[in-house]
């Protein structure tokens, strides 16, 4: 059986909550969402340290997002929110980069966000983190450094769509997988980054990671 710590190697899909900070949401001048809203990366947007954060071509303005990853362990569909933690397997570190720019005109033409969202590099994440190491996910703090500059600063219990209510309502509609990842939104903060930046994140003292963009 495939180790669930090497997920990038086998996950079938990533699927991707916006809007689910209050103050995120508001920086953006999006409403305040009354249901998760769900988007999704090829997994062919994976990054891991060592490897540099590209920016599509014809972007001028990516975004950083730093966020909670939740891996999915046992498989399921129609999930209630009372056993949907039983299905998480671990924990990631993640950064969901924007092509905002692209995603902005998407949205100005009710058009879909894939290409601003799922861009090649556009997933970089951590190691595996299990549920041991990270204790309680609805307590971690997320932040952001761009040049050893704080841009970002949060904590999960800040978030509108808690983790088992994610978990069953993605499952009501889309079958979950071992090896899946739900990245489940970004703290309020976002903002470009540039050719020749450092980005480094962290989940509270749990990891850090580090990229350079290009």
């Amino acid at each position: 059986m495939t180790s669930l710590t090497s997920w990038v190697r086998f996950g079938r899909k990533i699927l991707a909550i916006g809007r689910n900070f209050r103050d995120h949401a508001k920086e953006l001048n999006n409403p305040i969402p009354t249901e998760p809203v769900v988007f999704m990366k090829p997994t062919s947007a994976y990054l891991e340290e060592g490897k540099p954060i590209r920016i599509p071509l014809g972007c001028k303005e990516m975004h950083h997002e730093v966020e909670l990853g939740v891996i999915i362990d046992k498989p399921g569909s129609h999930i209630s929110r009372d056993v949907a933690m039983e299905h998480v397997g671990g924990y990631a570190l993640a950064l969901d980069m924007s092509a905002r720019d692209f995603q902005d005109k998407a949205k100005k033409s009710g058009l879909p966000w894939t290409i601003a969202k799922g861009f090649d590099t556009s997933c970089p994440v951590s190691r595996f983190i299990s549920p041991a190491e990270i204790g309680n996910p609805h307590n971690i703090d997320l932040w952001l450094k761009i040049n050893g500059n704080l841009k970002q600063s949060g904590n999960t219990s800040d978030m509108i769509f808690d983790i088992p209510s994610l978990i069953s309502y993605i499952s009501q509609f889309i079958s979950l997988e071992t090896g899946d990842l739900i990245l489940t939104g970004t703290p309020a903060g976002v903002g470009k980054v540039l050719p020749g930046d450092v980005i480094e994140c962290g989940m509270g003292e749990h990891v850090k990671m580090s990229f350079n963009v290009q």
